[in-house]
């Protein structure tokens, strides 16, 4: 998927940008690569172009526009602005991406959202650190050389004049993510949803810290093995991704807040704060807490929590298992209900047909008696119980099930809603900047009635007015996916041994009721011999 990076720089070296674009560089130690000679190495395939200026006169073009305005001459100020376009390695082979049709697709970019400003746009082919996938540098100058027409993403009046330095902010850097999204969905390249946070969240500096890291790790397990030792440890972790692992590794044994609160203290020595519903974590090692947020959704307080409810479902579904002894060896029987002779019409016409029945009633009433006796039933109230145990878990775990259907109904209308809404709410932006509204919404009606149905919709799910991404909702939707399908094992599971437990209280009760007519036949005849021997 392609993913967009930004750097702000405070050096006043353009040169050196210009300089890292046409040269190879060691992408681990930022240093230019030279041969023998001690001369620079320039890069095997790349494509160059300069936006209100020529490429190769960056620097000059840059420093002049600055004298000019008398900007960017404290070294505290943000000098220009480096944004790299990275394309997923397979749209190569999948969607035929070339350099020339990266290039094109940057200058394209960069004239749309940084109109009026100095920039560089160079398109690498080796990827970075050799990883073999295309990608773009997009290079401005902070300050604006020409005056431009008001666009969507200027907040300021000012946006759009010269001499007035690139102002990015959150709402801004949306939008540049969001136009990326559209350019590579119209040229059928792969692509996620930049608007979403990710999942494990990694920034620039711990990336750089990990590979450096693991270079250092490599050359000491290297020296080791000459030694004839063996490497304790081959890959590298940094400080957030023991943390991780440390989240990881107790959540999935958590079934409540507390419980992970506990372990994870216990186990990894990390402290845990909740504080306006936002989880925090300190290692022992640190005087400072670490959000969630740095770390990744999956660290979070609403996507623990959630998992911790799966879990605890899970378990539970383990607990009614292993209630009963016999539960966890579990075979299911092939027991039938015992035949009623008199209210078989075919038995009562055909003989032979009521005798085969009579056998088959002598041996689903032997496995019947074997089964009470294999389960440790003492009594018939004890049976009885039981039934009603699994009865009664059964209803619960078809109740649970049904519930999470439910959630899961919600949160796909939530998805479709947003995602809705996020399609046509630049159509709406437009509307409202629009000086004949009537004609813009008969040409954009269909999209403004599709805006204002999501909204009116996002007011029902999303009273409070925070509106979460579509990964999370993604996301909070498979954990109660896992969820429901455990309770629906779970269903299964006590609805076959509800049927069982049935079939044998049905068939007890015929045992006893045959036991008592027998008796009852007994007593009239014992009677008869003591009057006659009277006699």
């Amino acid at each position: 998927m392609a993913i967009l990076k930004h750097i702000a720089s405070k050096s006043s070296n353009y040169g050196a940008a210009l300089k890292y674009l046409v040269f190879e560089h060691d992408e681990l130690h930022k240093v230019p690569v030279r041969d023998e000679k001690g001369n620079c190495i320039m890069r095997k395939e790349f494509y160059i172009a300069g936006l209100n200026c020529e490429p190769y006169s960056f620097d000059a073009a840059c420093q002049q526009l600055n004298r000019e305005y008398q900007k960017n001459q404290n070294k505290n100020e943000i000098k220009s602005h480096h944004y790299v376009i990275s394309f997923d390695p397979a749209d190569k082979d999948e969607c035929g991406l070339t350099g020339e049709r990266a290039q094109a697709i940057g200058l394209e970019y960069a004239k749309a959202n940084f109109p009026g400003h100095q920039a560089l746009v160079c398109t690498h082919m080796d990827g970075h650190n050799g990883s073999g996938n295309i990608h773009v540098h997009i290079v401005i100058n902070s300050l604006r050389k020409l005056d431009v027409l008001p666009q969507p993403f200027m907040e300021r009046p000012i946006d759009c004049k010269a001499g007035y330095k690139h102002h990015l902010t959150k709402d801004y850097l949306k939008y540049l993510q969001k136009s990326l999204m559209d350019i590579c969905m119209r040229e059928n390249l792969n692509q996620v949803d930049l608007l979403s946070p990710s999942l494990e969240k990694m920034s620039e500096q711990e990336y750089h810290t990990k590979r450096r890291g693991q270079v250092n790790l490599d050359f000491a397990n290297f020296e080791l093995t000459l030694e004839g030792l063996t490497p304790m440890r081959t890959t590298f972790e940094t400080e957030k991704e023991k943390i991780r692992n440390a989240i990881t590794d107790v959540a999935k044994r958590s079934v409540s807040f507390m419980d992970f609160q506990n372990l994870l203290k216990l186990e990894y020595g990390i402290l845990l704060k909740d504080h306006r519903g936002r989880f925090s974590y300190l290692p022992a090692d640190r005087d400072k807490f670490i959000s969630a947020k740095t770390l990744g959704t999956c660290f979070d307080r609403a996507h623990l929590l959630l998992l911790f409810k799966c879990n605890a479902a899970e378990k539970e579904k383990q607990r009614w298992r292993v209630d009963d002894p016999m539960d966890a060896l579990y075979i299911k029987s092939n027991l039938r209900l015992v035949v009623n002779l008199q209210d078989c019409v075919k038995a009562q016409q055909n003989y032979a047909y009521a005798q085969k029945v009579k056998i088959s009633n002598l041996q689903q009433m032997a496995q019947t008696v074997l089964y009470v006796q294999e389960h440790g039933y003492g009594s018939y109230e004890e049976l009885y119980k039981t039934a009603e145990s699994i009865d009664q878990k059964m209803a619960v775990a078809r109740y649970d099930a049904k519930c999470a259907e439910s959630e899961i109904k919600k949160i796909n209308e939530q998805i479709h809603y947003i995602g809705q809404y996020l399609s046509t709410k630049s159509t709406y932006g437009e509307f409202l900047k629009a000086s004949d509204k009537r004609s813009f919404r008969n040409v954009h009606s269909d999209e403004l009635d599709r805006y204002e149905e999501a909204r009116q919709n996002m007011k029902q799910y999303f009273s409070d007015g925070k509106i979460p991404s579509i990964k999370e909702l993604r996301v909070k939707k498979e954990l109660l996916m896992r969820m429901r399908d455990a309770r629906y094992e779970t269903y299964h599971y006590f609805k076959e041994r509800n049927a069982e437990i049935q079939t044998v209280l049905a068939n007890v009760d015929s045992i006893l009721e045959t036991a008592k007519v027998q008796q009852r036949e007994r007593q009239p005849r014992a009677k008869k011999r003591s009057y006659d021997m009277s006699l």
